[in-house]
């Protein structure tokens, strides 16, 4: 029980102060004036004065809160290197033993595990959601049972009691971690790119080591060996070997006595790309699909074409002078025996033999295409002649034969049933909403895959793989239809565009694939296949384990799975002889980037109220009380503050100056005065 006086005024303070002003000047005057009532007459002033301020005698029945101390158990990654783990499980056990037993103090144990996805230990977050679930002024202590490697240090609040940080480790722990400085998304096939790698040692590292091994693997290939200086940025070039995602992983082996190797490797995912595309384009005659051809690829900035038209061909007799020629002789030698591998993909637009090209560039042109080159064959009515392209060299490597038939009817081509899972023609678009052609060469099914079909079925586009190099031939040179808009037109940019894709080897056009896509810790195993079934995918996982997946069709020649990844690093992929490798977050996580347990990032926060830090290593600390302002922490000992909290149960006020004691020693004291005066 406490009593105190308050006030509760009947009229506003600073009405009730020019009251009081007016009071004193009236009794002023009456000194001045010399009458013998002047006090008698200010008592009475004190008295309304006093009533008006509306004095009221409060009692309040309270009962006393007990002390709230919330400790914080750092469940993180990185407290499970050495015996961190069990030195918090019984530091907080025992911890919380001598706190309970202390009087009028009560408990709160919050484990901190790690962040979503890769955010690291955050405590203080932790540590805002306790503030705000638990009364600031009942918070006697914050203890936080952890390696003192914590993220979110930014968003530390204002304490309302001593913070202590009871630290885990030990002097000798040590670590060696491989750092890459800068690693781009993107690079160009075949030109190096410089990468920037750092090996460090922290801790009480073992002295001597100048060097460490370092191993350097392309998606999941045979790593490679080099030794790299502890301590300095070192330069290291690499070559992309193909195009799309190439998957790179470096790793240090671990050394003996260090912490974990969690942070000895270092996983980097770039995209292969194309500098230039260098096509060299040979149209046999000038004809309204030879100007589509050169703007498809004119329109793309990063196409470096060569166009080669046979504008006169030798056997052209109109008795023009040779001197009055202004065509420049092409460099044919240079082109097909000299820079031919220099081409990334090379055109034949209604091309017939003419005796411009000899039999060795078209022999040395099939030798390009087996050692991976790609040849584009659009046919016209010169395919079908005596005169063909067939009836020469190129030949052997021809996925269709010409019957020397030429079909002049209009139709409209049709994607095949293999052409709906092949990625080079599937989701074209609705056919029926196509314009016509008007002309289809017949040609003779041999060998590869038919996408595309015309009159009575009749094979119009087809691939196929020679040697390393590829090959595609289309049946019919009024494709320029299309970009015409004629009868509605088509699909013709797009469908031109992913053909010279899949020609380039290009990784999502290739009708037999295997990839994942990742997004967090989760990922998306597509299997691309002319199939109609997939056996399941077979996911190794960093730790070496393996688990079989069931794909399932989304689309044709399409398949998916969904997979979660427990764990963070390398997974590989194998379905059949297809593999991939795919990463999961960085190979070294934010909790393994520090390891070396250390006060320093909370010693900001803890310095604001005089809190600690206080190594296990050396002994479970007493506890004491620490009075607000002093030292809360000292060698050996740290101390709570009590905060007396209470809760007001019931509230009883009774008025000090009730209306009639008012009247009466006001009323006493005016006819006091009054008779004071009288009498004089």
């Amino acid at each position: 029980m406490t009593g105190t006086v308050i006030f509760d005024p009947l009229i506003p303070w600073a009405m009730l102060l020019v009251v009081g002003m007016i009071a004193v000047a009236g009794v002023v005057l009456a000194l001045w004036r010399g009458l013998s009532g002047w006090a008698l007459r200010g008592l009475a002033a004190l008295v309304i004065i006093a009533a008006l301020s509306g004095p009221v005698y409060q009692i309040e029945d309270r009962a006393p809160l007990t002390d709230i101390v919330l400790m914080f158990e750092d469940e993180s990654a990185s407290q499970t290197l050495s015996d961190r783990a069990e030195q918090t499980a019984m530091a907080a056990d025992d911890l919380a033993a001598e706190i309970e037993a202390r009087d009028n103090t009560e408990l709160r144990r919050i484990r901190v595990g790690d962040g979503e996805g890769d955010e690291g230990t955050q405590i203080m977050a932790a540590l805002n959601e306790a503030l705000a679930e638990e009364p600031r002024a009942r918070i006697a202590g914050i203890l936080v049972v952890s390696d003192g490697i914590v993220h979110d240090v930014d968003q530390a609040p204002d304490l309302p009691a001593p913070m202590h940080l009871l630290q885990t480790g030990r002097e000798s722990d040590w670590d060696r971690r491989l750092i890459v400085r800068n690693a781009p998304a993107f690079a160009i096939i075949g030109e190096s790119v410089t990468l920037t790698l750092r090996v460090e040692d922290s801790g009480a590292a073992p002295a001597g080591a100048t060097s460490a091994p370092l191993e350097i693997s392309v998606d999941g290939g045979e790593p490679e060996q080099f030794s790299i200086p502890i301590g300095r940025d070192v330069e290291l070039p690499v070559t992309l070997p193909h195009g799309g995602r190439n998957v790179i992983q470096f790793s240090v082996p671990q050394a003996e006595g260090e912490l974990t190797d969690r942070n000895n490797t270092a996983l980097i995912q770039m995209n292969g790309v194309r500098d230039r595309l260098r096509v060299l384009l040979v149209s046999g005659e000038p004809h309204p699909g030879g100007r589509t051809w050169r703007n498809l690829l004119k329109s793309d900035s990063s196409v470096d074409l060569v166009h080669f038209t046979i504008l006169r061909p030798p056997e052209k007799q109109d008795g023009v002078p040779v001197d009055e020629l202004s065509l420049i002789a092409f460099p044919t030698r240079e082109l097909f025996l000299e820079k031919i591998n220099d081409f990334d993909l090379i055109i034949f637009d209604r091309y017939k033999r003419r005796g411009i090209l000899p039999a060795i560039y078209l022999d040395n042109v099939t030798s390009y295409i087996n050692e991976g080159g790609a040849v584009l064959i659009a046919a016209g009515p010169d395919f079908a002649g005596a005169d063909s392209i067939f009836r020469s060299p190129l030949a052997p490597i021809l996925p269709a034969q010409p019957t020397a038939r030429v079909i002049e009817e209009r139709y409209v081509p049709m994607v095949s049933d293999l052409g709906h899972r092949h990625p080079v023609t599937t989701n074209l678009g609705e056919s029926e909403d196509w314009g016509a052609w008007l002309r289809q060469i017949d040609v003779k099914h041999r060998s590869g895959d038919v996408l595309m079909t015309g009159v009575e079925d009749r094979p119009l586009l087809v691939l196929n793989r020679v040697g390393e190099g590829r090959v595609a031939m289309l049946a019919s040179d009024h494709a320029w239809l299309w970009s015409r808009g004629f009868e509605g037109g088509g699909p013709q940019l797009e469908l031109l565009r992913r053909l010279a894709h899949w020609m380039m080897k290009e990784p999502e056009l290739e009708e037999e694939a295997l990839w994942a896509e990742a997004n967090g810790q989760s990922m998306r195993i597509i299997r691309q296949t002319l199939g109609t079934e997939v056996g399941p995918v077979t996911v190794t996982l960093p730790n070496g384990e393996t688990l079989e997946i069931t794909f399932k069709e989304v689309s044709p020649g399409r398949f998916e799975a969904q997979f979660y990844g427990p764990e963070i690093g390398l997974y590989r992929l194998q379905e059949g002889d297809h593999m991939a490798v795919i990463g999961l977050g960085p190979a070294a996580p934010k909790e393994f980037e520090r390891t070396i347990a250390t006060g320093d990032v909370l010693e900001p926060v803890l310095a604001g109220l005089r809190g600690g830090v206080i190594q296990l290593e050396d002994g479970l600390p007493s506890i004491r009380t620490a009075r607000a302002g002093r030292p809360a922490a000292g060698r050996g000992w740290i101390g709570l503050t009590p905060r007396n909290a209470y809760e007001t149960r019931d509230v009883t006020q009774a008025g000090l100056l009730p209306p009639w004691l008012v009247l009466l020693l006001a009323g006493g004291f005016l006819l006091g005065g009054w008779l004071r005066e009288g009498r004089r």
